[in-house]
């Protein structure tokens, strides 16, 4: 079975998820940071909404730079993370279907400032570099909202916010 093929059951799954937690970003707490050197709440959920178009970059070219001038996006509002992500997946899942086996055994090498910070195959970045990045930070946003007392739905299951799983811990 292709590469793409395998793949695509388990990206449409996270994106609905991560849309989900996407969907619970309130527009007030943008600027909330739990620690110095934490991102904000805006730019992690800007982030975690961008993730999904790395797979553009992925596909289209073999090397990737970046350089120390280089500035993240950053939405200012739900409707803009929203708009980003739908925009994000919907290219990234075009990719995703187009790409042959041979495109996703290629290397391919990400840089900054000249220097490389990892090189393998554009299956590998795929899983690793976007789809566990990217659930990491989902689960970050998570916290953050949780600081915020914003419920949100579970990923894997329901969540502490989620009647049923309030029902079901209470019957054990």
């Amino acid at each position: 079975m292709p590469f793409s093929e395998t793949l695509l059951p388990e990206f449409d799954e996270e994106m609905k998820n991560t849309r989900r937690m996407i969907e619970c970003v309130p527009d007030d707490k943008f600027d909330y940071q739990p620690h110095p050197k934490s991102m904000t709440l805006g730019r992690l959920a800007t982030h975690v909404a961008e993730l999904p178009s790395w797979t553009v970059f992925t596909l289209d070219r073999e090397v990737l730079e970046l350089g120390p001038d280089f500035k993240p996006a950053l939405a200012t509002s739900r409707a803009e993370l929203l708009k980003l992500f739908d925009k994000s997946v919907a290219e990234a899942r075009e990719k995703i279907v187009a790409a042959t086996d041979e495109e996703w055994g290629k290397i391919w090498t990400f840089k900054y400032g000249g220097q490389t910070i990892l090189s393998m195959p554009r299956s590998a970045v795929m899983r690793s570099s976007i789809m566990n990045h990217l659930i990491h930070h989902r689960a970050q946003l998570g916290v953050f909202l949780r600081l915020n007392d914003v419920a949100f739905p579970g990923m894997y299951g329901p969540s502490a916010d989620e009647a049923t799983f309030q029902v079901a811990a209470a019957s054990a």
